[in-house]
């Protein structure tokens, strides 16, 4: 059953996930994917437009998992920063991966004007709020790192100029990284899943997989609806990947996040909050995101849910507490929406492609698939076709199984306190210092 009133993303005012007419299953096909989001709906296109067979199966409707749900930020950010990846993987791989960020980016953005898709964006930078004047020395060096290697024109804005990019007092200054954007998240999914309609490709929504094996010739792909024999199968479950495949689960941790989305607020105090229209991160262990909605009437907020209940009311209460520490004048404001969804996170943190046993995966966004899912799929796809388009640098093995899990992911909780702690320690040195 799809959610409803205050549960339902706010993104489906604009685009609910489609109920699709059950179409007879073929019984063989070239091509089964799982998982009809960004990036499965993103491979579909490619194939079909290559003159694939191709059957896409969701158990829930297309789209109605982490492609709507999410902020809708295009950021193709890398969960570790540039710094850091210099240090751990040296100059070279580093400034790989996030000069691929900057192709995958700048490519969304192509298919975007090139499909004609309305989903609302707008290269509006992002601010970084530096939580501690620490941070936001670290965020200069970072800045000159980047600036050095790629070019991208970031730069540190200091506290008493940071007014002219968000309207809260709470931060220390903050990084602006020009070259990323924020759009309608749940439109970007409908553009892309009519696209691979379009190109011939078939969309079985709410038909679960629940098995799969190899066969001579291929794989045979079991269905709620009726089996499939099909050459290549593609894997795009990322967050959402159920005991269909235990061997993913044990090497992709679903980790939840909540958004809520506000009540009309004044054109001033919008215009006060975001003089610039950015979309807002933050230095912090568990950070905040957040932006204006496409028509900057209301905030769309997120974050980690707290460690000590699941309860959907008290979670949203909790981001609600965060939105008001960023904006105190906001401590009235009814929240309109409130809804979760699943990020995806292995232990390389970095998104992922790769084959076992001759399955195509690629997940592991770590919280930016705005941009990954989208990209990955298409390479997903090209590797079927035995295209050059299929290179990336995020190809590789497969990412190691997590120690002691098997679907269930207990320790969440713990790296949450874990994480808060750390966020608590920081601030009461600060105070100190």
């Amino acid at each position: 059953m799809s959610e409803t009133g205050i549960s339902a993303p706010y993104w489906w005012n604009a685009a609910e996930p489609p109920t699709l007419p059950h179409e007879a299953v073929a019984p063989s096909c070239d091509v089964v994917i799982v998982g009809a989001g960004y990036t499965g709906s993103a491979a579909a296109r490619i194939l079909a437009q290559a003159g694939r067979s191709v059957q896409v199966f969701d158990r829930q409707r297309p789209g109605e998992g982490a492609s709507t749900r999410n902020g809708g930020v295009v950021s193709g950010n890398i969960r570790i920063s540039f710094s850091k990846a210099m240090e751990k993987l040296g100059t070279e791989r580093a400034v790989a991966l996030y000069r691929e960020g900057q192709r995958a980016r700048e490519d969304l953005w192509r298919f975007i004007d090139d499909e004609k898709i309305d989903c609302d964006f707008t290269l509006s930078g992002r601010f970084t709020g530096a939580m501690f004047p620490a941070n936001y020395e670290a965020q200069g060096r970072e800045a000159d790192l980047l600036n050095k290697h790629l070019e991208i024109g970031a730069y540190t804005v200091p506290k008493q100029q940071q007014h002219e990019e968000i309207g809260s007092d709470l931060y220390n200054g903050g990084l602006v990284r020009p070259d990323i954007g924020h759009l309608h998240p749940a439109r970007l999914h409908a553009g892309i899943l009519a696209r691979a309609r379009e190109a011939g490709a078939t969309i079985h929504g709410e038909t679960p997989v629940l098995s799969f094996t190899r066969t001579a010739g291929g794989f045979e792909v079991k269905t709620s609806r009726g089996a499939v024999l099909c050459r290549n199968l593609i894997m795009a479950t990322n967050g959402y990947t159920d005991g269909a495949n235990p061997w993913l689960r044990r090497r992709l941790v679903p980790v939840t996040s909540r958004i809520i989305a506000t009540e009309e607020i004044s054109p001033n105090l919008m215009q006060h909050y975001f003089p610039k229209n950015r979309t807002v991160a933050e230095t912090r262990k568990l950070y905040r995101y957040y932006r204006p909605s496409p028509d900057r009437k209301r905030i769309v907020f997120g974050g980690r849910e707290t460690m000590f209940s699941t309860d959907p009311m008290v979670n949203a209460e909790h981001i609600r507490k965060g939105l008001i520490e960023v904006f105190p004048d906001l401590k009235d404001v009814r929240v309109e929406r409130s809804w979760s969804g699943f990020v995806a996170f292995n232990r390389d943190d970095t998104p992922r492609l790769f084959e076992s046993d001759g399955v195509i995966y690629a997940c592991g966004y770590c919280g930016s698939g705005v941009v990954w899912a989208r990209w990955l799929g298409e390479r997903a796809a090209y590797k079927v076709l035995g295209s050059p388009e299929a290179e990336t640098v995020f190809e590789g093995p497969p990412p190691a199984a997590v120690p002691l899990y098997w679907g269930k992911p207990w320790f969440i909780p713990i790296a949450i306190g874990w994480y808060g702690l750390q966020d608590m320690t920081a601030s009461r040195h600060q105070r100190i210092s």
